[in-house]
């Protein structure tokens, strides 16, 4: 059976709803959670000859606050629940190669994500 699930989140109420159902399934499977997100790399935009750009140091500030905010959610409600829970924040340019990744380097063996966002 499944022993280490994966729990990717982008804050949406699908996504929500993957976070409940995958907690309840790591309770009743006696599973630990890792809980992720995935942010875009910072970038700048440029058209023609003008350039836009967020600060990048702003940008990965802002990233990791609002990944930590939807990854606590998360971690208490795993907790709450008597489940052992890590939480990873990490920046990708693909969110699925992201999820990929991070189940393959954590050792996961079950995804419970929504469709999409």
């Amino acid at each position: 059976m499944f022993s280490h699930i994966l729990i990717p989140t982008d804050g949406t109420k699908r996504s929500d709803k993957a976070i409940e159902n995958g907690i309840a399934l790591a309770k009743q499977l006696g599973a630990k959670v890792t809980a992720l997100n995935c942010s875009l790399p910072w970038s700048a935009i440029a058209v023609g000859e003008t350039v836009a750009a967020f600060p990048e140091a702003e940008y990965v500030e802002t990233q990791n606050k609002e990944a930590h905010n939807l990854l606590d959610t998360i971690s208490d409600k795993a907790k709450a629940a008597g489940i052992e829970v890590t939480t990873r924040h990490i920046f990708h340019n693909h969110a699925y190669q992201g999820i990929l990744e991070t189940a393959k380097e954590n050792g996961c063996d079950l995804i419970c994500m929504a469709s999409h966002g």
